[in-house]
């Protein structure tokens, strides 16, 4: 078959999971026999990301204004509309080519982008996080998750104290959108990366066939070979005294729960490990300057994060937020590693992918997570098979 996979979040200096997902997916496409080209923004030259968006295919640099804020922070409220003009220029740029191509698979954050694509075309988007009910996303504001599904509500993200006007723009907007989701979600075919989105589906949507469920996909041929190529020099450090060796993978920013974390940490439990952080982002300087015992590495590509991990002793995913699917517990796990987070969103799921029992440690709250962590016994990494939901052929198939 001839693949398009789009998402604007490629190319990009610094990927992240949903990106590196995409060109993880491409890349196992290829190999199974498929012609797979990219379409990406033209905000960043393709040379920014090096060599990772290689994938044997054209590149396409059609998609913009994702980046355009339309003053929504200066009025406080969300605008109505400009989700809707997005969404359809990036339809647009996808309809120009979508002739020439058997499927167009989309990776992004504009969940109403199936709104705009007829019926006739072979259309899949791919759901990675909150945004098909939530205009930031995430659903998670000022340090809280939300569970929220009053449109009303939404302005708070926009604004601290809201007033009326604000209140019935946001509203408005939040409608909008989410009658163009459900409407794109029935007309065309949606994965979602955990059941806990399809659930936030129908907590917004009410019952209906709003898509199926795929974990993320992973690279396990590449992900065994990284294993294979570190073992040699962990094999000793089970038996070790030292400081435990921890790695954390994750973006800097107060959701991610990596400030939390670190100030949960008393003193001497810091100098009982060795605590390595690859990610970037706006909290980095600060913290880079609160906890200089903790080895900051800035961003990492996947390769480089995979050695790290594939090193470590542990690993720990401390979001506060709910992810919808984190790839590195999946990686951690097929890795053999034993991972540390809290019992939040997808993750719960991921518990699939356990080697054993308690390989992925669940913890209702950051204190009691690092209770946890400080009383881990330390053991060699898990003996891992397989997995033949994650980064198999037939789960890279079943995308299509």
């Amino acid at each position: 078959m001839k693949i398009l996979m789009v998402s604007e979040d490629l190319p990009a200096e610094s990927m992240g999971g949903l990106a590196r997902h995409v060109l993880a997916l491409s890349r196992a496409l290829v190999a199974a026999g498929h012609q797979v080209d990219l379409m990406g923004n033209d905000d960043v030259p393709i040379s920014a990301a090096s060599d990772e968006c290689d994938v044997d295919g054209n590149f396409i640099p059609a998609l913009h204004g994702q980046f355009q804020g339309w003053k929504e922070l200066s009025l406080g409220c969300f605008v109505p509309f400009k989700r809707s003009v997005i969404a359809s220029r990036f339809a647009a740029a996808i309809l120009r080519r979508a002739g020439s191509y058997d499927v167009i698979h989309y990776h992004g954050h504009l969940a109403n982008i199936a709104y705009f694509i007829p019926g006739h075309i072979n259309f899949i988007q791919t759901r990675h996080d909150q945004g098909s009910d939530c205009l930031i996303h995430t659903r998670f504001t000022r340090g809280q998750i939300c569970r929220a599904t009053d449109p009303r509500v939404c302005a708070q993200c926009r604004t601290e104290q809201p007033n009326q006007l604000q209140r019935m723009m946001s509203a408005s907007a939040v409608r909008q959108f989410r009658a163009q989701v459900a409407a794109g979600f029935k007309r065309h075919k949606t994965v979602f990366v955990s059941d806990f989105l399809r659930r936030n589906v129908v907590r917004s949507f009410g019952p209906g066939p709003w898509g199926v469920t795929v974990h993320n996909f992973i690279d396990q041929n590449h992900l065994q070979a990284t294993r294979k190529a570190t073992v040699k020099n962990t094999t000793d450090m089970f038996a070790s005294d030292g400081p435990l060796q921890v790695f954390i993978a994750a973006k800097l920013y107060p959701a991610k729960g990596v400030a939390q974390f670190l100030e949960t940490l008393t003193s001497s439990q810091h100098q009982r490990l060795h605590i390595r952080v690859a990610g970037d982002g706006p909290d980095q300087d600060v913290l880079r300057e609160r906890f200089p015992q903790v080895d900051f590495l800035g961003w990492c590509s996947g390769t480089e994060s995979l050695k790290l991990a594939a090193a470590a002793q542990v690993i720990v995913v401390p979001s506060i937020c709910e992810e919808a699917c984190a790839s590195t517990i999946i990686e951690a796990l097929l890795l053999g590693k034993t991972v540390f987070t809290l019992n939040l969103g997808g993750t719960p799921e991921l518990q699939i992918y356990e080697s054993a029992p308690m390989q992925l440690r669940l913890y209702p709250n950051m204190t009691a997570l690092v209770g946890g962590l400080m009383t881990f016994q330390r053991h060699p990494d898990f003996v891992v098979s397989p997995h033949s939901s994650a980064g198999s052929t037939e789960a890279a198939g079943c995308l299509l």
